[in-house]
């Protein structure tokens, strides 16, 4: 997920869609971010970066030659877990300080981190983390030497959430591994290492020197993970269509779109509506393309983001857009404009207004201008 440094991006630039193990400015997300609507990648330093706020600069250096005994034990799956590290967080303590409150975190300064480190510090009192399940989780992020508080959520009105899922179990083992031998109400340090700073070349930009973190994670719920909503049916889609319970779309005569939006729910799936069909090439969902969009947020009609306000068409992989994007693309000619009504789940998930991002069902419509 690279970041977006536009003022809308609809990508999980600042984090609006896609995963990434730290969520920081430094990073870019590209599930929706509003400049360019869904974006989503996934690479180590953003799963947390999915999960946490743009707070955290976890860049996971899972190094396999550091000693450590304390792992989580795999369960019967045939993903490595990297060594825990565990002893180089034996000094981190928490101590709860209520609700609506960061915990009092104290280790011995300053912290030796050489590897990536994980440790359950205190284990909670409810039930057991699960595989498949949706967790909520507060974060405190503090500085290694100085002990000092650099960002936190747990004064946030809501928490992040992360899947327990099979993506996360295979790029993210230690973590998941991790999460998933606790319990709700535990408390968890996570640390990594300082990194250099490397010169740009050619082939990869330059970065900067990193310092080492330390988090500290406080399990708040683990819920099973609800199915995910389906992309409708043509008959379906038709059948909401003529009952009026889907948008419609106007175009001046510059070809920029308005919307009405129906006073029903958003419908329960996916629903793709054939504007305009083009003649070009059938998009698959590796594709990269070239698009005019606007997007606009069922509850209450009100446009978040427009390619078309710009004037210029948004170039994106449908890999790295909101899974609506991608599901309700995937299919349609180079040439086409569509309309979506995009459920939450499929859009920037139930997280997403304290996140910043456009919350609940969404509408967009895309026209399709090229294929790359």
């Amino acid at each position: 997920m690279s970041s977006c440094n536009r003022s809308h991006n609809l990508f999980l630039g600042s984090v609006t869609g896609p995963i990434e193990f730290c969520r920081s400015s430094s990073v870019q997300l590209r599930r929706p971010d509003m400049n360019h609507p869904a974006t989503e990648s996934v690479s180590v330093r953003r799963l947390l970066a999915l999960l946490l706020l743009p707070i955290l600069l976890i860049v996971t250096a899972c190094s396999q030659d550091a000693t450590g005994t304390d792992s989580p034990d795999a369960s019967a799956t045939s993903v490595t877990i990297p060594p825990a590290n565990a002893e180089a967080l034996a000094s981190v303590k928490a101590v709860d300080q209520g609700k609506s409150k960061a915990p009092k975190v104290t280790f011995d300064k300053p912290l030796d981190v050489k590897a990536e480190s994980m440790r359950v510090i205190t284990d909670g009192t409810g039930a057991q983390v699960k595989d498949g399940q949706t967790m909520e989780f507060r974060v405190i992020n503090l500085d290694t030497k100085t002990g000092d508080t650099l960002v936190e959520n747990f004064t946030a009105t809501t928490g992040e959430t992360v899947q327990l899922n099979d993506v996360m179990k295979t790029q993210f083992p230690l973590v998941y591994s991790t999460f998933t031998n606790a319990k709700v109400g535990a408390y968890v340090a996570y640390a990594n290492p300082a990194v250099a700073a490397v010169s740009g070349s050619t082939a990869a930009p330059a970065q900067d020197a990193q310092p080492a973190t330390l988090s500290v994670f406080q399990i708040t719920s683990a819920k099973d993970t609800p199915a995910p909503s389906k992309l409708m049916s043509a008959d379906e889609t038709a059948a909401l269509e003529k009952a009026g319970k889907l948008p419609t779309a106007k175009f001046d005569a510059k070809g920029v779109p308005t919307i009405t939006i129906p006073k029903n729910d958003a419908p329960a799936g996916l629903t793709v509506q054939v504007l305009t069909e083009g003649t070009g090439a059938v998009l698959a969902a590796t594709d990269s393309i070239s698009a005019f969009y606007t997007g606009w947020t069922w509850s209450d009609g009100k446009k978040f983001d427009s390619a078309y306000d710009r004037g210029e068409a948004a170039a994106l992989g449908l890999q790295e857009v909101i899974p609506g994007w991608t599901q309700g693309l995937t299919g349609q000619k180079v040439g086409s404009t569509v309309l979506l009504s995009i459920p939450t789940d499929l859009a920037y998930g139930e997280t997403a207004a304290s996140q910043g991002k456009p919350a609940g069902p969404l509408v967009f419509v895309v026209k399709i201008e090229s294929k790359k």
